[in-house]
């Protein structure tokens, strides 16, 4: 299985369902673990009866919410600790340093740090990486009405001093361009939809897909999400 953080305090909700139904539409079997303090999943995926700790199917993605690691998902499933959890994929939504650890994210071969350019979500974002013990590898996902180099600098600077290896590359979400008011009817309608999103979006989307799958082509995902777009 391979398990996948998106580290930050930014909102990554939608972004990580996104991701996780072009996958499961490509056959992947995924779990979207919310390990967030905010827990946001609890009110943007419907549940009949929310507890403490819960897994649910949202369109063939199982969510999992209030898991502190992942032998509390095994308990919950009811496999050893020994089994394999059964899925292909774990995306994990992560907003604080115990989760990361608990999760070991630090020893993941791929993870993302996601941030927009206010302070709070850069100084925030960074504090949940200030004790790690090991320089740990991390894909900018950066979300801004224009990325300037100015602004990635001053990320860089910021993360001056932890132990912090980013990739040369980074993956740009636009704001401000309809995006947001899409998803935010997505949520009304209790629906992962992908038509109305902008070509930049689903462009950064595929990106982050085929990183995950290494050995998947760009035509294959773009030829799930058509499937998503018709509503196949």
């Amino acid at each position: 299985m391979k398990k996948i953080g998106f580290i930050g305090m930014y909102d990554k909700t939608d972004l990580i369902l996104n991701i996780a139904k072009i996958l499961t539409t490509m056959k992947k079997k995924v779990i979207v673990v919310d390990s967030t303090i905010t827990q946001k999943a609890k009110y943007v995926v419907p549940v009949i009866n929310p507890t403490v700790t819960y897994i649910t199917d949202f369109e063939d993605i199982d969510v999992a919410v209030g898991f502190k690691d992942e032998k509390g998902i095994k308990e919950y499933l009811g496999i050893s600790e020994k089994e394999e959890l059964p899925y292909d994929i774990m995306l994990i939504d992560v907003d604080n340093a115990d989760a990361m650890l608990n999760f070991e994210l630090t020893v993941n071969p791929k993870n993302y740090f996601v941030t927009a350019f206010d302070l709070y979500s850069l100084k925030r974002g960074l504090e949940i990486l200030s004790n790690l013990k090991a320089p740990i590898g991390l894909t900018k996902i950066l979300y801004a009405k224009e990325v300037l180099k100015e602004e990635d600098d001053y990320l860089n600077f910021l993360s001056l001093g932890y132990k912090i290896m980013w990739n040369e590359y980074r993956i740009y979400f636009p704001i401000e361009n309809g995006d947001w008011s899409v998803l935010a009817e997505n949520q009304r309608v209790a629906k992962i939809k992908f038509k109305k999103l902008s070509t930049q979006y689903k462009d950064s989307l595929v990106y982050i897909v085929s990183e995950i799958l290494n050995d998947t082509s760009e035509n294959q995902i773009r030829r799930a999400i058509k499937i998503i777009e018709r509503g196949v």
